[in-house]
């Protein structure tokens, strides 16, 4: 183990991650730490979360979990992050970024649409369902469109902004901690009957830990916009997240989704359909409401540009780290 900046760590996980993602002989041979979390997550909510507790008994048994699953995910982090060299810790913190499988699921979407205008859009209702939780079936082209976009958008945050922020702040436990929490919100963080109780403080702890991210990901889609597609662009991005962002059902994901509608001139939100039920959201910019392949050609692009410039921004930051590092260390007695 070396006393290497944490932001040095980041950068190394996120450049690797990017090149090679998780290879998919890893997958086959042994999973994924996210399945690994998932399966603990999924024990203890057989174990833990009975329905006929009043809901106190189970708000309090939900809360106990998230402590107990954040304990001893967050200690075998930090084991590991005492023991391991450097780049060791890197790499494992590099398989819980999502850079390289995001963009493959939004691309594997732009090309299964039909080569005609009058094709099949199964296929790329198919390829959409992998990555939403909305009934997909009847979609159209302009619905697919929306769903992959504001996907790419919350997923731009949840799964490559926000654990890069936490392996910046705390290393591979601030990493795993934000990884192990969002899994926990997305499989037991709803409002139904069986775990509007048992899954409150999953969601809860969701929600803080994507505070700051979420805005920085809008951010970073509005520095991206106006280098790419002018200060005009840039502008109406900020002006679209600050004016649409609250409305939106989540405390977060209204953040990064209104800035990709300001960036692209486009409209998100609508209404959208889950295991048959209709709810409305609202809709977040101003643009076009009616959308296509193109624009999630044009919303990948933005997307992969934003990447970038966060790379190199980390690069920056990752450079001047290690100068004062250097400085530090070239002043101390001996």
């Amino acid at each position: 183990m070396t006393d290497m900046p944490h932001i040095v760590v980041a950068l190394a996980a996120l450049l690797v991650e990017r090149a090679i993602g998780y290879p998919q002989a890893l997958q086959r041979a042994i999973g994924h730490p996210v399945e690994w979390m998932g399966a603990m997550i999924a024990r203890t909510d057989a174990w833990l979360n009975r329905p006929a507790l009043p809901p106190a008994r189970r708000i309090l048994h939900g809360a106990l979990t998230m402590l107990a699953l954040i304990v001893f995910w967050g200690g075998l982090a930090w084991l590991l992050a005492r023991w391991l060299p450097w780049w060791a810790e890197a790499l494992a913190a590099s398989t819980l970024l999502a850079q390289k499988s995001l963009k493959e699921h939004v691309q594997a979407i732009i090309d299964a649409f039909p080569a005609g205008a009058a094709g099949d859009l199964g296929p790329a209702r198919r390829a959409l369902s992998m990555i939403v939780g909305r009934d997909t079936a009847t979609f159209d082209e302009s619905r697919i469109a929306h769903a992959a976009i504001e996907s790419l958008a919350e997923n731009a945050s949840d799964g490559i902004i926000a654990p890069l922020f936490w392996l910046m702040a705390l290393g591979l436990p601030g990493i795993t901690i934000y990884k192990l929490v969002n899994t926990a919100d997305s499989m037991i963080g709803h409002l139904d009957e069986r775990y509007r109780f048992f899954g409150k403080a999953a969601a809860r702890l969701d929600d803080v830990l994507n505070f700051i991210p979420a805005r920085l990901t809008g951010l970073l889609y509005a520095l991206t916009a106006a280098l790419f597609r002018g200060m005009q662009a840039g502008r109406r991005t900020l002006i679209t997240m600050w004016r649409d962002a609250h409305k939106h059902v989540s405390p977060n994901a209204g953040w990064p989704e209104s800035a990709l509608a300001g960036a692209l001139g486009i409209r998100l939100g609508g209404p959208r359909s889950y295991a048959g039920r209709v709810v409305e959201f609202p809709w977040l910019g101003d643009g076009r409401s009616e959308l296509s392949r193109a624009d999630i050609t044009a919303a990948l692009e933005l997307h992969e540009r934003m990447l970038w410039a966060t790379a190199a921004l980390v690069t920056i930051v990752a450079v001047l780290s290690m100068a004062g590092v250097a400085l530090f260390t070239a002043d101390r007695p001996f």
